[in-house]
Formats: structure tokens, C-alpha cells, sequence
């Protein structure tokens, strides 16, 4: 199993290479959740099926991607959507989007594991995913990656708004007769 300190020297020298404009697309990188995550991988089998966000380098090197591929990747320019079909390993960048693949893939009897940050685990996918998953009590886990933040905004504020609703959720609030 990879350490925390090689984890965060992999992502420093990410960071670096991105610093000499040598990458040429955004990157993602983690930070300060290592020891939090060498825990939950260490219950996580090789053949289990890992599905991540677009924050996802730590999951890759943690699920024994060997980090020369995951770093080759991220060169080309793939560092939001890391996909290593031999390794059970996808991500998407869409914000809970991973969530429905993961919990097909859950359908086949596989195990699986779906990494999401706190503003996926607010979205209406995300619940779907979880509650269907649990009434049909397929072998898949879902992990929240809380850093509070939803982009750059406290998630806290992100989903704040509210609004009086003038209609009721489905038709005008009265029978009608047809």
C-alpha cells in the first residue's frame, strides 16, 4: 500500500510539472485527507470496482494503479477523468454522474465503491443512487469526501436558496374532474 508521504509527493510533483505550464488541461489534486482514505482502501479489494470524481489521483494510486500510469495520464491532459477499465477503476467529472454507473455495475453482484465530495452528496442522483441501492441491498459503498467546500464555495451556502412555491408539486392544488 502507498503512504501518505508518497501520496503527498506524487501530488506535489503534479503540481509542480502543472506549474511549468507542462499540463495542459486542469488539474484536480488532493490533499489532507490521505491518512482518512489509506483507511478506507485498505478494506477495498484489488477487484473491486472503485468509482470516483474528478479529484480522483489518491483513489487511483490507493487502488494500485502504478503511479507512472496514473502520472502519464495526467500529462496527456486526463486528470479529471482517470479510467482504468483493468484496474475496476472510473471517474467522471460531472458532479454525482458516477453515482448511476456505479450502481449498475452494483446491480451485476460486483462490489463497489463510489467516492463523491460533499455537493454531490446533495444531489438528487446521489440519494436515488443510495436508497435504491439499500432496498435492493446491493454490495456497493458510498464514501463522502467532506471538505465543505462546493467548487471554491462553502457547500453550506451552495444550497441556501429557497423560495415560497406558488404551486404544489404536482398540478394546482385542486381535484380536477376530466
Amino acid at each position: 500500500m502507498i503512504t501518505a508521504k508518497e501520496l503527498i509527493s506524487f501530488e506535489q510533483d503534479i503540481a509542480a510539472i502543472f506549474e511549468q505550464g507542462k499540463i495542459r488541461a486542469p488539474v484536480h489534486l488532493h490533499g489532507g485527507n490521505e491518512e482518512q482514505l489509506i483507511d478506507i482502501f485498505s478494506h477495498i479489494d484489488l477487484a473491486d470496482w472503485v468509482f470516483s470524481t474528478h479529484r480522483s489521483h489518491y483513489h487511483a494510486l490507493l487502488h494500485g494503479i502504478p503511479p507512472e500510469l496514473v502520472k502519464t495520464e495526467i500529462l496527456n491532459g486526463h486528470s479529471i477523468n482517470l479510467c482504468f477499465p483493468d484496474y475496476h477503476f472510473y471517474t467522471s467529472a460531472i458532479v454525482g454522474g458516477i453515482c448511476p454507473i456505479a450502481l449498475g455495475v452494483a446491480m451485476t453482484g460486483q462490489k463497489v465503491w463510489v467516492f463523491v465530495g460533499d455537493m454531490a452528496a446533495e444531489t438528487g442522483i446521489f440519494h436515488e443512487c443510495v436508497k435504491y441501492s439499500r432496498g435492493h441491498k446491493l454490495p456497493i459503498t458510498f464514501v463522502v469526501e467532506d471538505n465543505r467546500l462546493s467548487v471554491e464555495t462553502p457547500t453550506e451556502q451552495v444550497w441556501r436558496y429557497s423560495y415560497q412555491r406558488k404551486f404544489p408539486h404536482q398540478g394546482v392544488g385542486k381535484i380536477i374532474t376530466f
